[in-house]
């Protein structure tokens, strides 16, 4: 299997000559410079060593194989000056940190055509006006070059009742990448039923005390916090036979995005319990912690979990994803043009949206899933190929590598690449102590499912299903929505469980403090008064 990788960078700006006015027009030897804000890590800087090539046919390049010579920012410019265009483009290339960051760069007032950002932050920018539509050549499916709006999966935004048009994103923003959200474990080191990974409560349970970190981010943690509160309910809306699947999504939601009084309440409370319990609210070190075995368990992003899985096989450590029974975040980054940026230039519009068109080229998908170890919104043929050649064996009989029925184990994606989409994974991947392997294929249904423990199913995989999880996750799975008007009331909760909170210092030790604080100050005063009181004294007794 191919190991995917994430490789540490600089952003790469590239200062240009000026814009070209709104209402002008272009020569060729003219320049449009587009402005361009990505998450660091986010997308493939090239320099490939020529054993990482991936061997599937690009027809792109007329090449029998797919590699990143040069970074996709420098391909996009060198593909572009080369096409009709009528002008040439220059990209402007920078990194946020997060979502967050790049939402006061705004209010900061830097500019920028083309963003990535989360789900939540586009509907903030949508409710704001902020953003600029796709236009209706970008959108036309009749154009096979729009490779956008004819390789993203119907699941994404295909259908009216795909996750983008639910939420209104379609025209408006073009996914990236995408994921769940659940558990990095160590499976020798979790109960042997492995029903702990299965539930949120992980995050709080005593037997994992200061073994298992959790993001540093509001959002994060307080869906985290949710799922635990309100695990019982979740469970419940599961196994409700008699509600819909609409029915289900929105009573789910309802729960996860609360942002009541009340809820918020709640959420304190248990982040601060949960607080008490982890090793550590992290940004980036979990990785690095699961791989050295410092914790055994970390909440984290679906395509960080394939990397830190990469990086555990490199040093012969086995480490596995859960996505807890009850729910999962599902999550979306994004490319939204931005009005602000535009500015009314069709020029500076055509060069963003052959931007995105460009990025989702199946080639291109591919070379940024693999750099970068997240799951593409292209559900073209090649991504499919890519997926299959991480982690598919040979099935062929006439194969010298063929594996029997009994030694794989088969997958299903049908819901994200369309009917009959299906791997044969290596049973090697799913091989975890204490597990029993079973064959999934039966009654000429390919059936996604997992090793049994003694006790039950356990629902988790390795880096395929980071990758792709399977239909029942996302059916069970919730997106989490922008917190809007009581964004600060989730802020303020969130200082007083990551900082000092004084309503909870006990009054035993408060008096302690303030004893130790009078202590000390007589104590610098008698020491800095010490020559006068003692000349003093030894004059009254002359």
């Amino acid at each position: 299997m191919k190991k995917m990788k994430i490789a540490a960078v600089a952003a790469a700006c590239m200062f240009c000559v000026p814009v070209i006015a709104a209402s002008g027009c272009t020569s060729e030897d003219e320049t449009v410079v587009l402005r361009v804000s990505n998450w660091e890590e986010y997308i493939d800087l090239g320099d490939w060593g020529e054993d990482e090539a991936i061997d599937i046919a690009n027809p792109y390049t007329g090449e029998d194989y797919i590699m990143g010579v040069n970074s996709v920012v420098d391909d996009f410019t060198q593909w572009f000056n080369s096409q009709d265009y009528g002008f040439k483009v220059r990209v402007e290339y920078s990194t946020f940190g997060t979502n967050e960051d790049l939402y006061n760069q705004l209010n900061l007032g830097d500019v920028y055509d083309l963003v990535c950002p989360s789900d939540y932050m586009i509907m903030k920018l949508q409710a704001q006006d902020a953003i600029q539509p796709f236009s209706d050549e970008f959108m036309d499916r009749s154009n096979p070059e729009n490779y956008y709006i004819n390789g993203v999966s119907e699941y994404i935004d295909g259908t009216e009742d795909s996750i983008f048009g639910q939420y209104g994103w379609s025209g408006i923003a073009a996914c990236y990448m995408w994921g769940t959200t659940g558990l990095v474990y160590n499976p020798e080191k979790i109960d042997e039923d492995g029903k702990d990974v299965q539930s949120w409560d992980m995050l709080v349970n005593p037997d994992y005390y200061k073994s298992v970190t959790i993001k540093d981010n509001v959002r994060d943690a307080y869906f985290a916090a949710l799922s635990i509160l309100r695990e019982d309910q979740l469970n419940a809306i599961n196994a409700d036979e008699n509600m819909s699947a609409a029915e289900k999504s929105k009573a789910r939601s309802d729960l996860l995005n609360s942002t009541t009084p009340e809820t918020i309440a709640e959420a304190e409370d248990l982040l601060k319990e949960i607080k008490q319990n982890v090793y550590s609210f992290e940004t980036d070190s979990g990785k690095a912690d699961m791989v050295t075995g410092k914790v055994i368990g970390n909440l984290q992003w679906s395509g960080d979990a394939v990397y830190i899985m990469d990086q555990a096989d490199e040093e012969d450590t086995e480490l596995w994803y859960s996505v807890p029974d009850s729910n999962t975040n599902l999550w979306f980054d994004g490319w939204v043009m931005l009005k602000d940026g535009i500015a009314g230039n069709k020029q500076r519009q055509t060069a963003a949206e052959a931007f995105v068109n460009f990025l989702s080229r199946p080639d291109i998908a591919v070379r940024n899933m693999y750099y970068i170890g997240y799951t593409s919104s292209s559900a073209s043929e090649q991504v499919f190929e890519y997926f299959d050649w991480c982690y598919g064996v040979v099935t062929d009989p006439e194969s010298e590598d063929y594996y029997e029925f009994d030694n794989v184990y088969v997958y299903d994606v049908s819901y994200f690449f369309g009917e009959d989409s299906y791997i044969y994974l290596d049973m090697d991947l799913l091989n975890v102590e204490g597990a029993v392997q079973t064959n999934k294929y039966a009654d000429d249904e390919y059936v996604a499912g997992y090793p049994v423990f003694e006790g039950g199913t356990v629902n988790k995989g390795r880096q395929a299903f980071g990758q792709y999880p399977t239909s029942d996750v996302i059916n069970r799975s919730v997106v989490m929505l922008d917190f809007g008007n009581d964004l600060a009331a989730i802020n303020q909760m969130w200082i007083n469980v990551r900082c000092l909170d004084v309503m909870d210092i006990p009054v035993s030790t408060v008096v302690i403090v303030a004893v130790i604080i009078v202590a000390v100050a007589a104590a610098i005063v008698l020491y800095r008064f010490r020559f006068t009181i003692f000349y003093n004294r030894k004059e009254k007794k002359a």
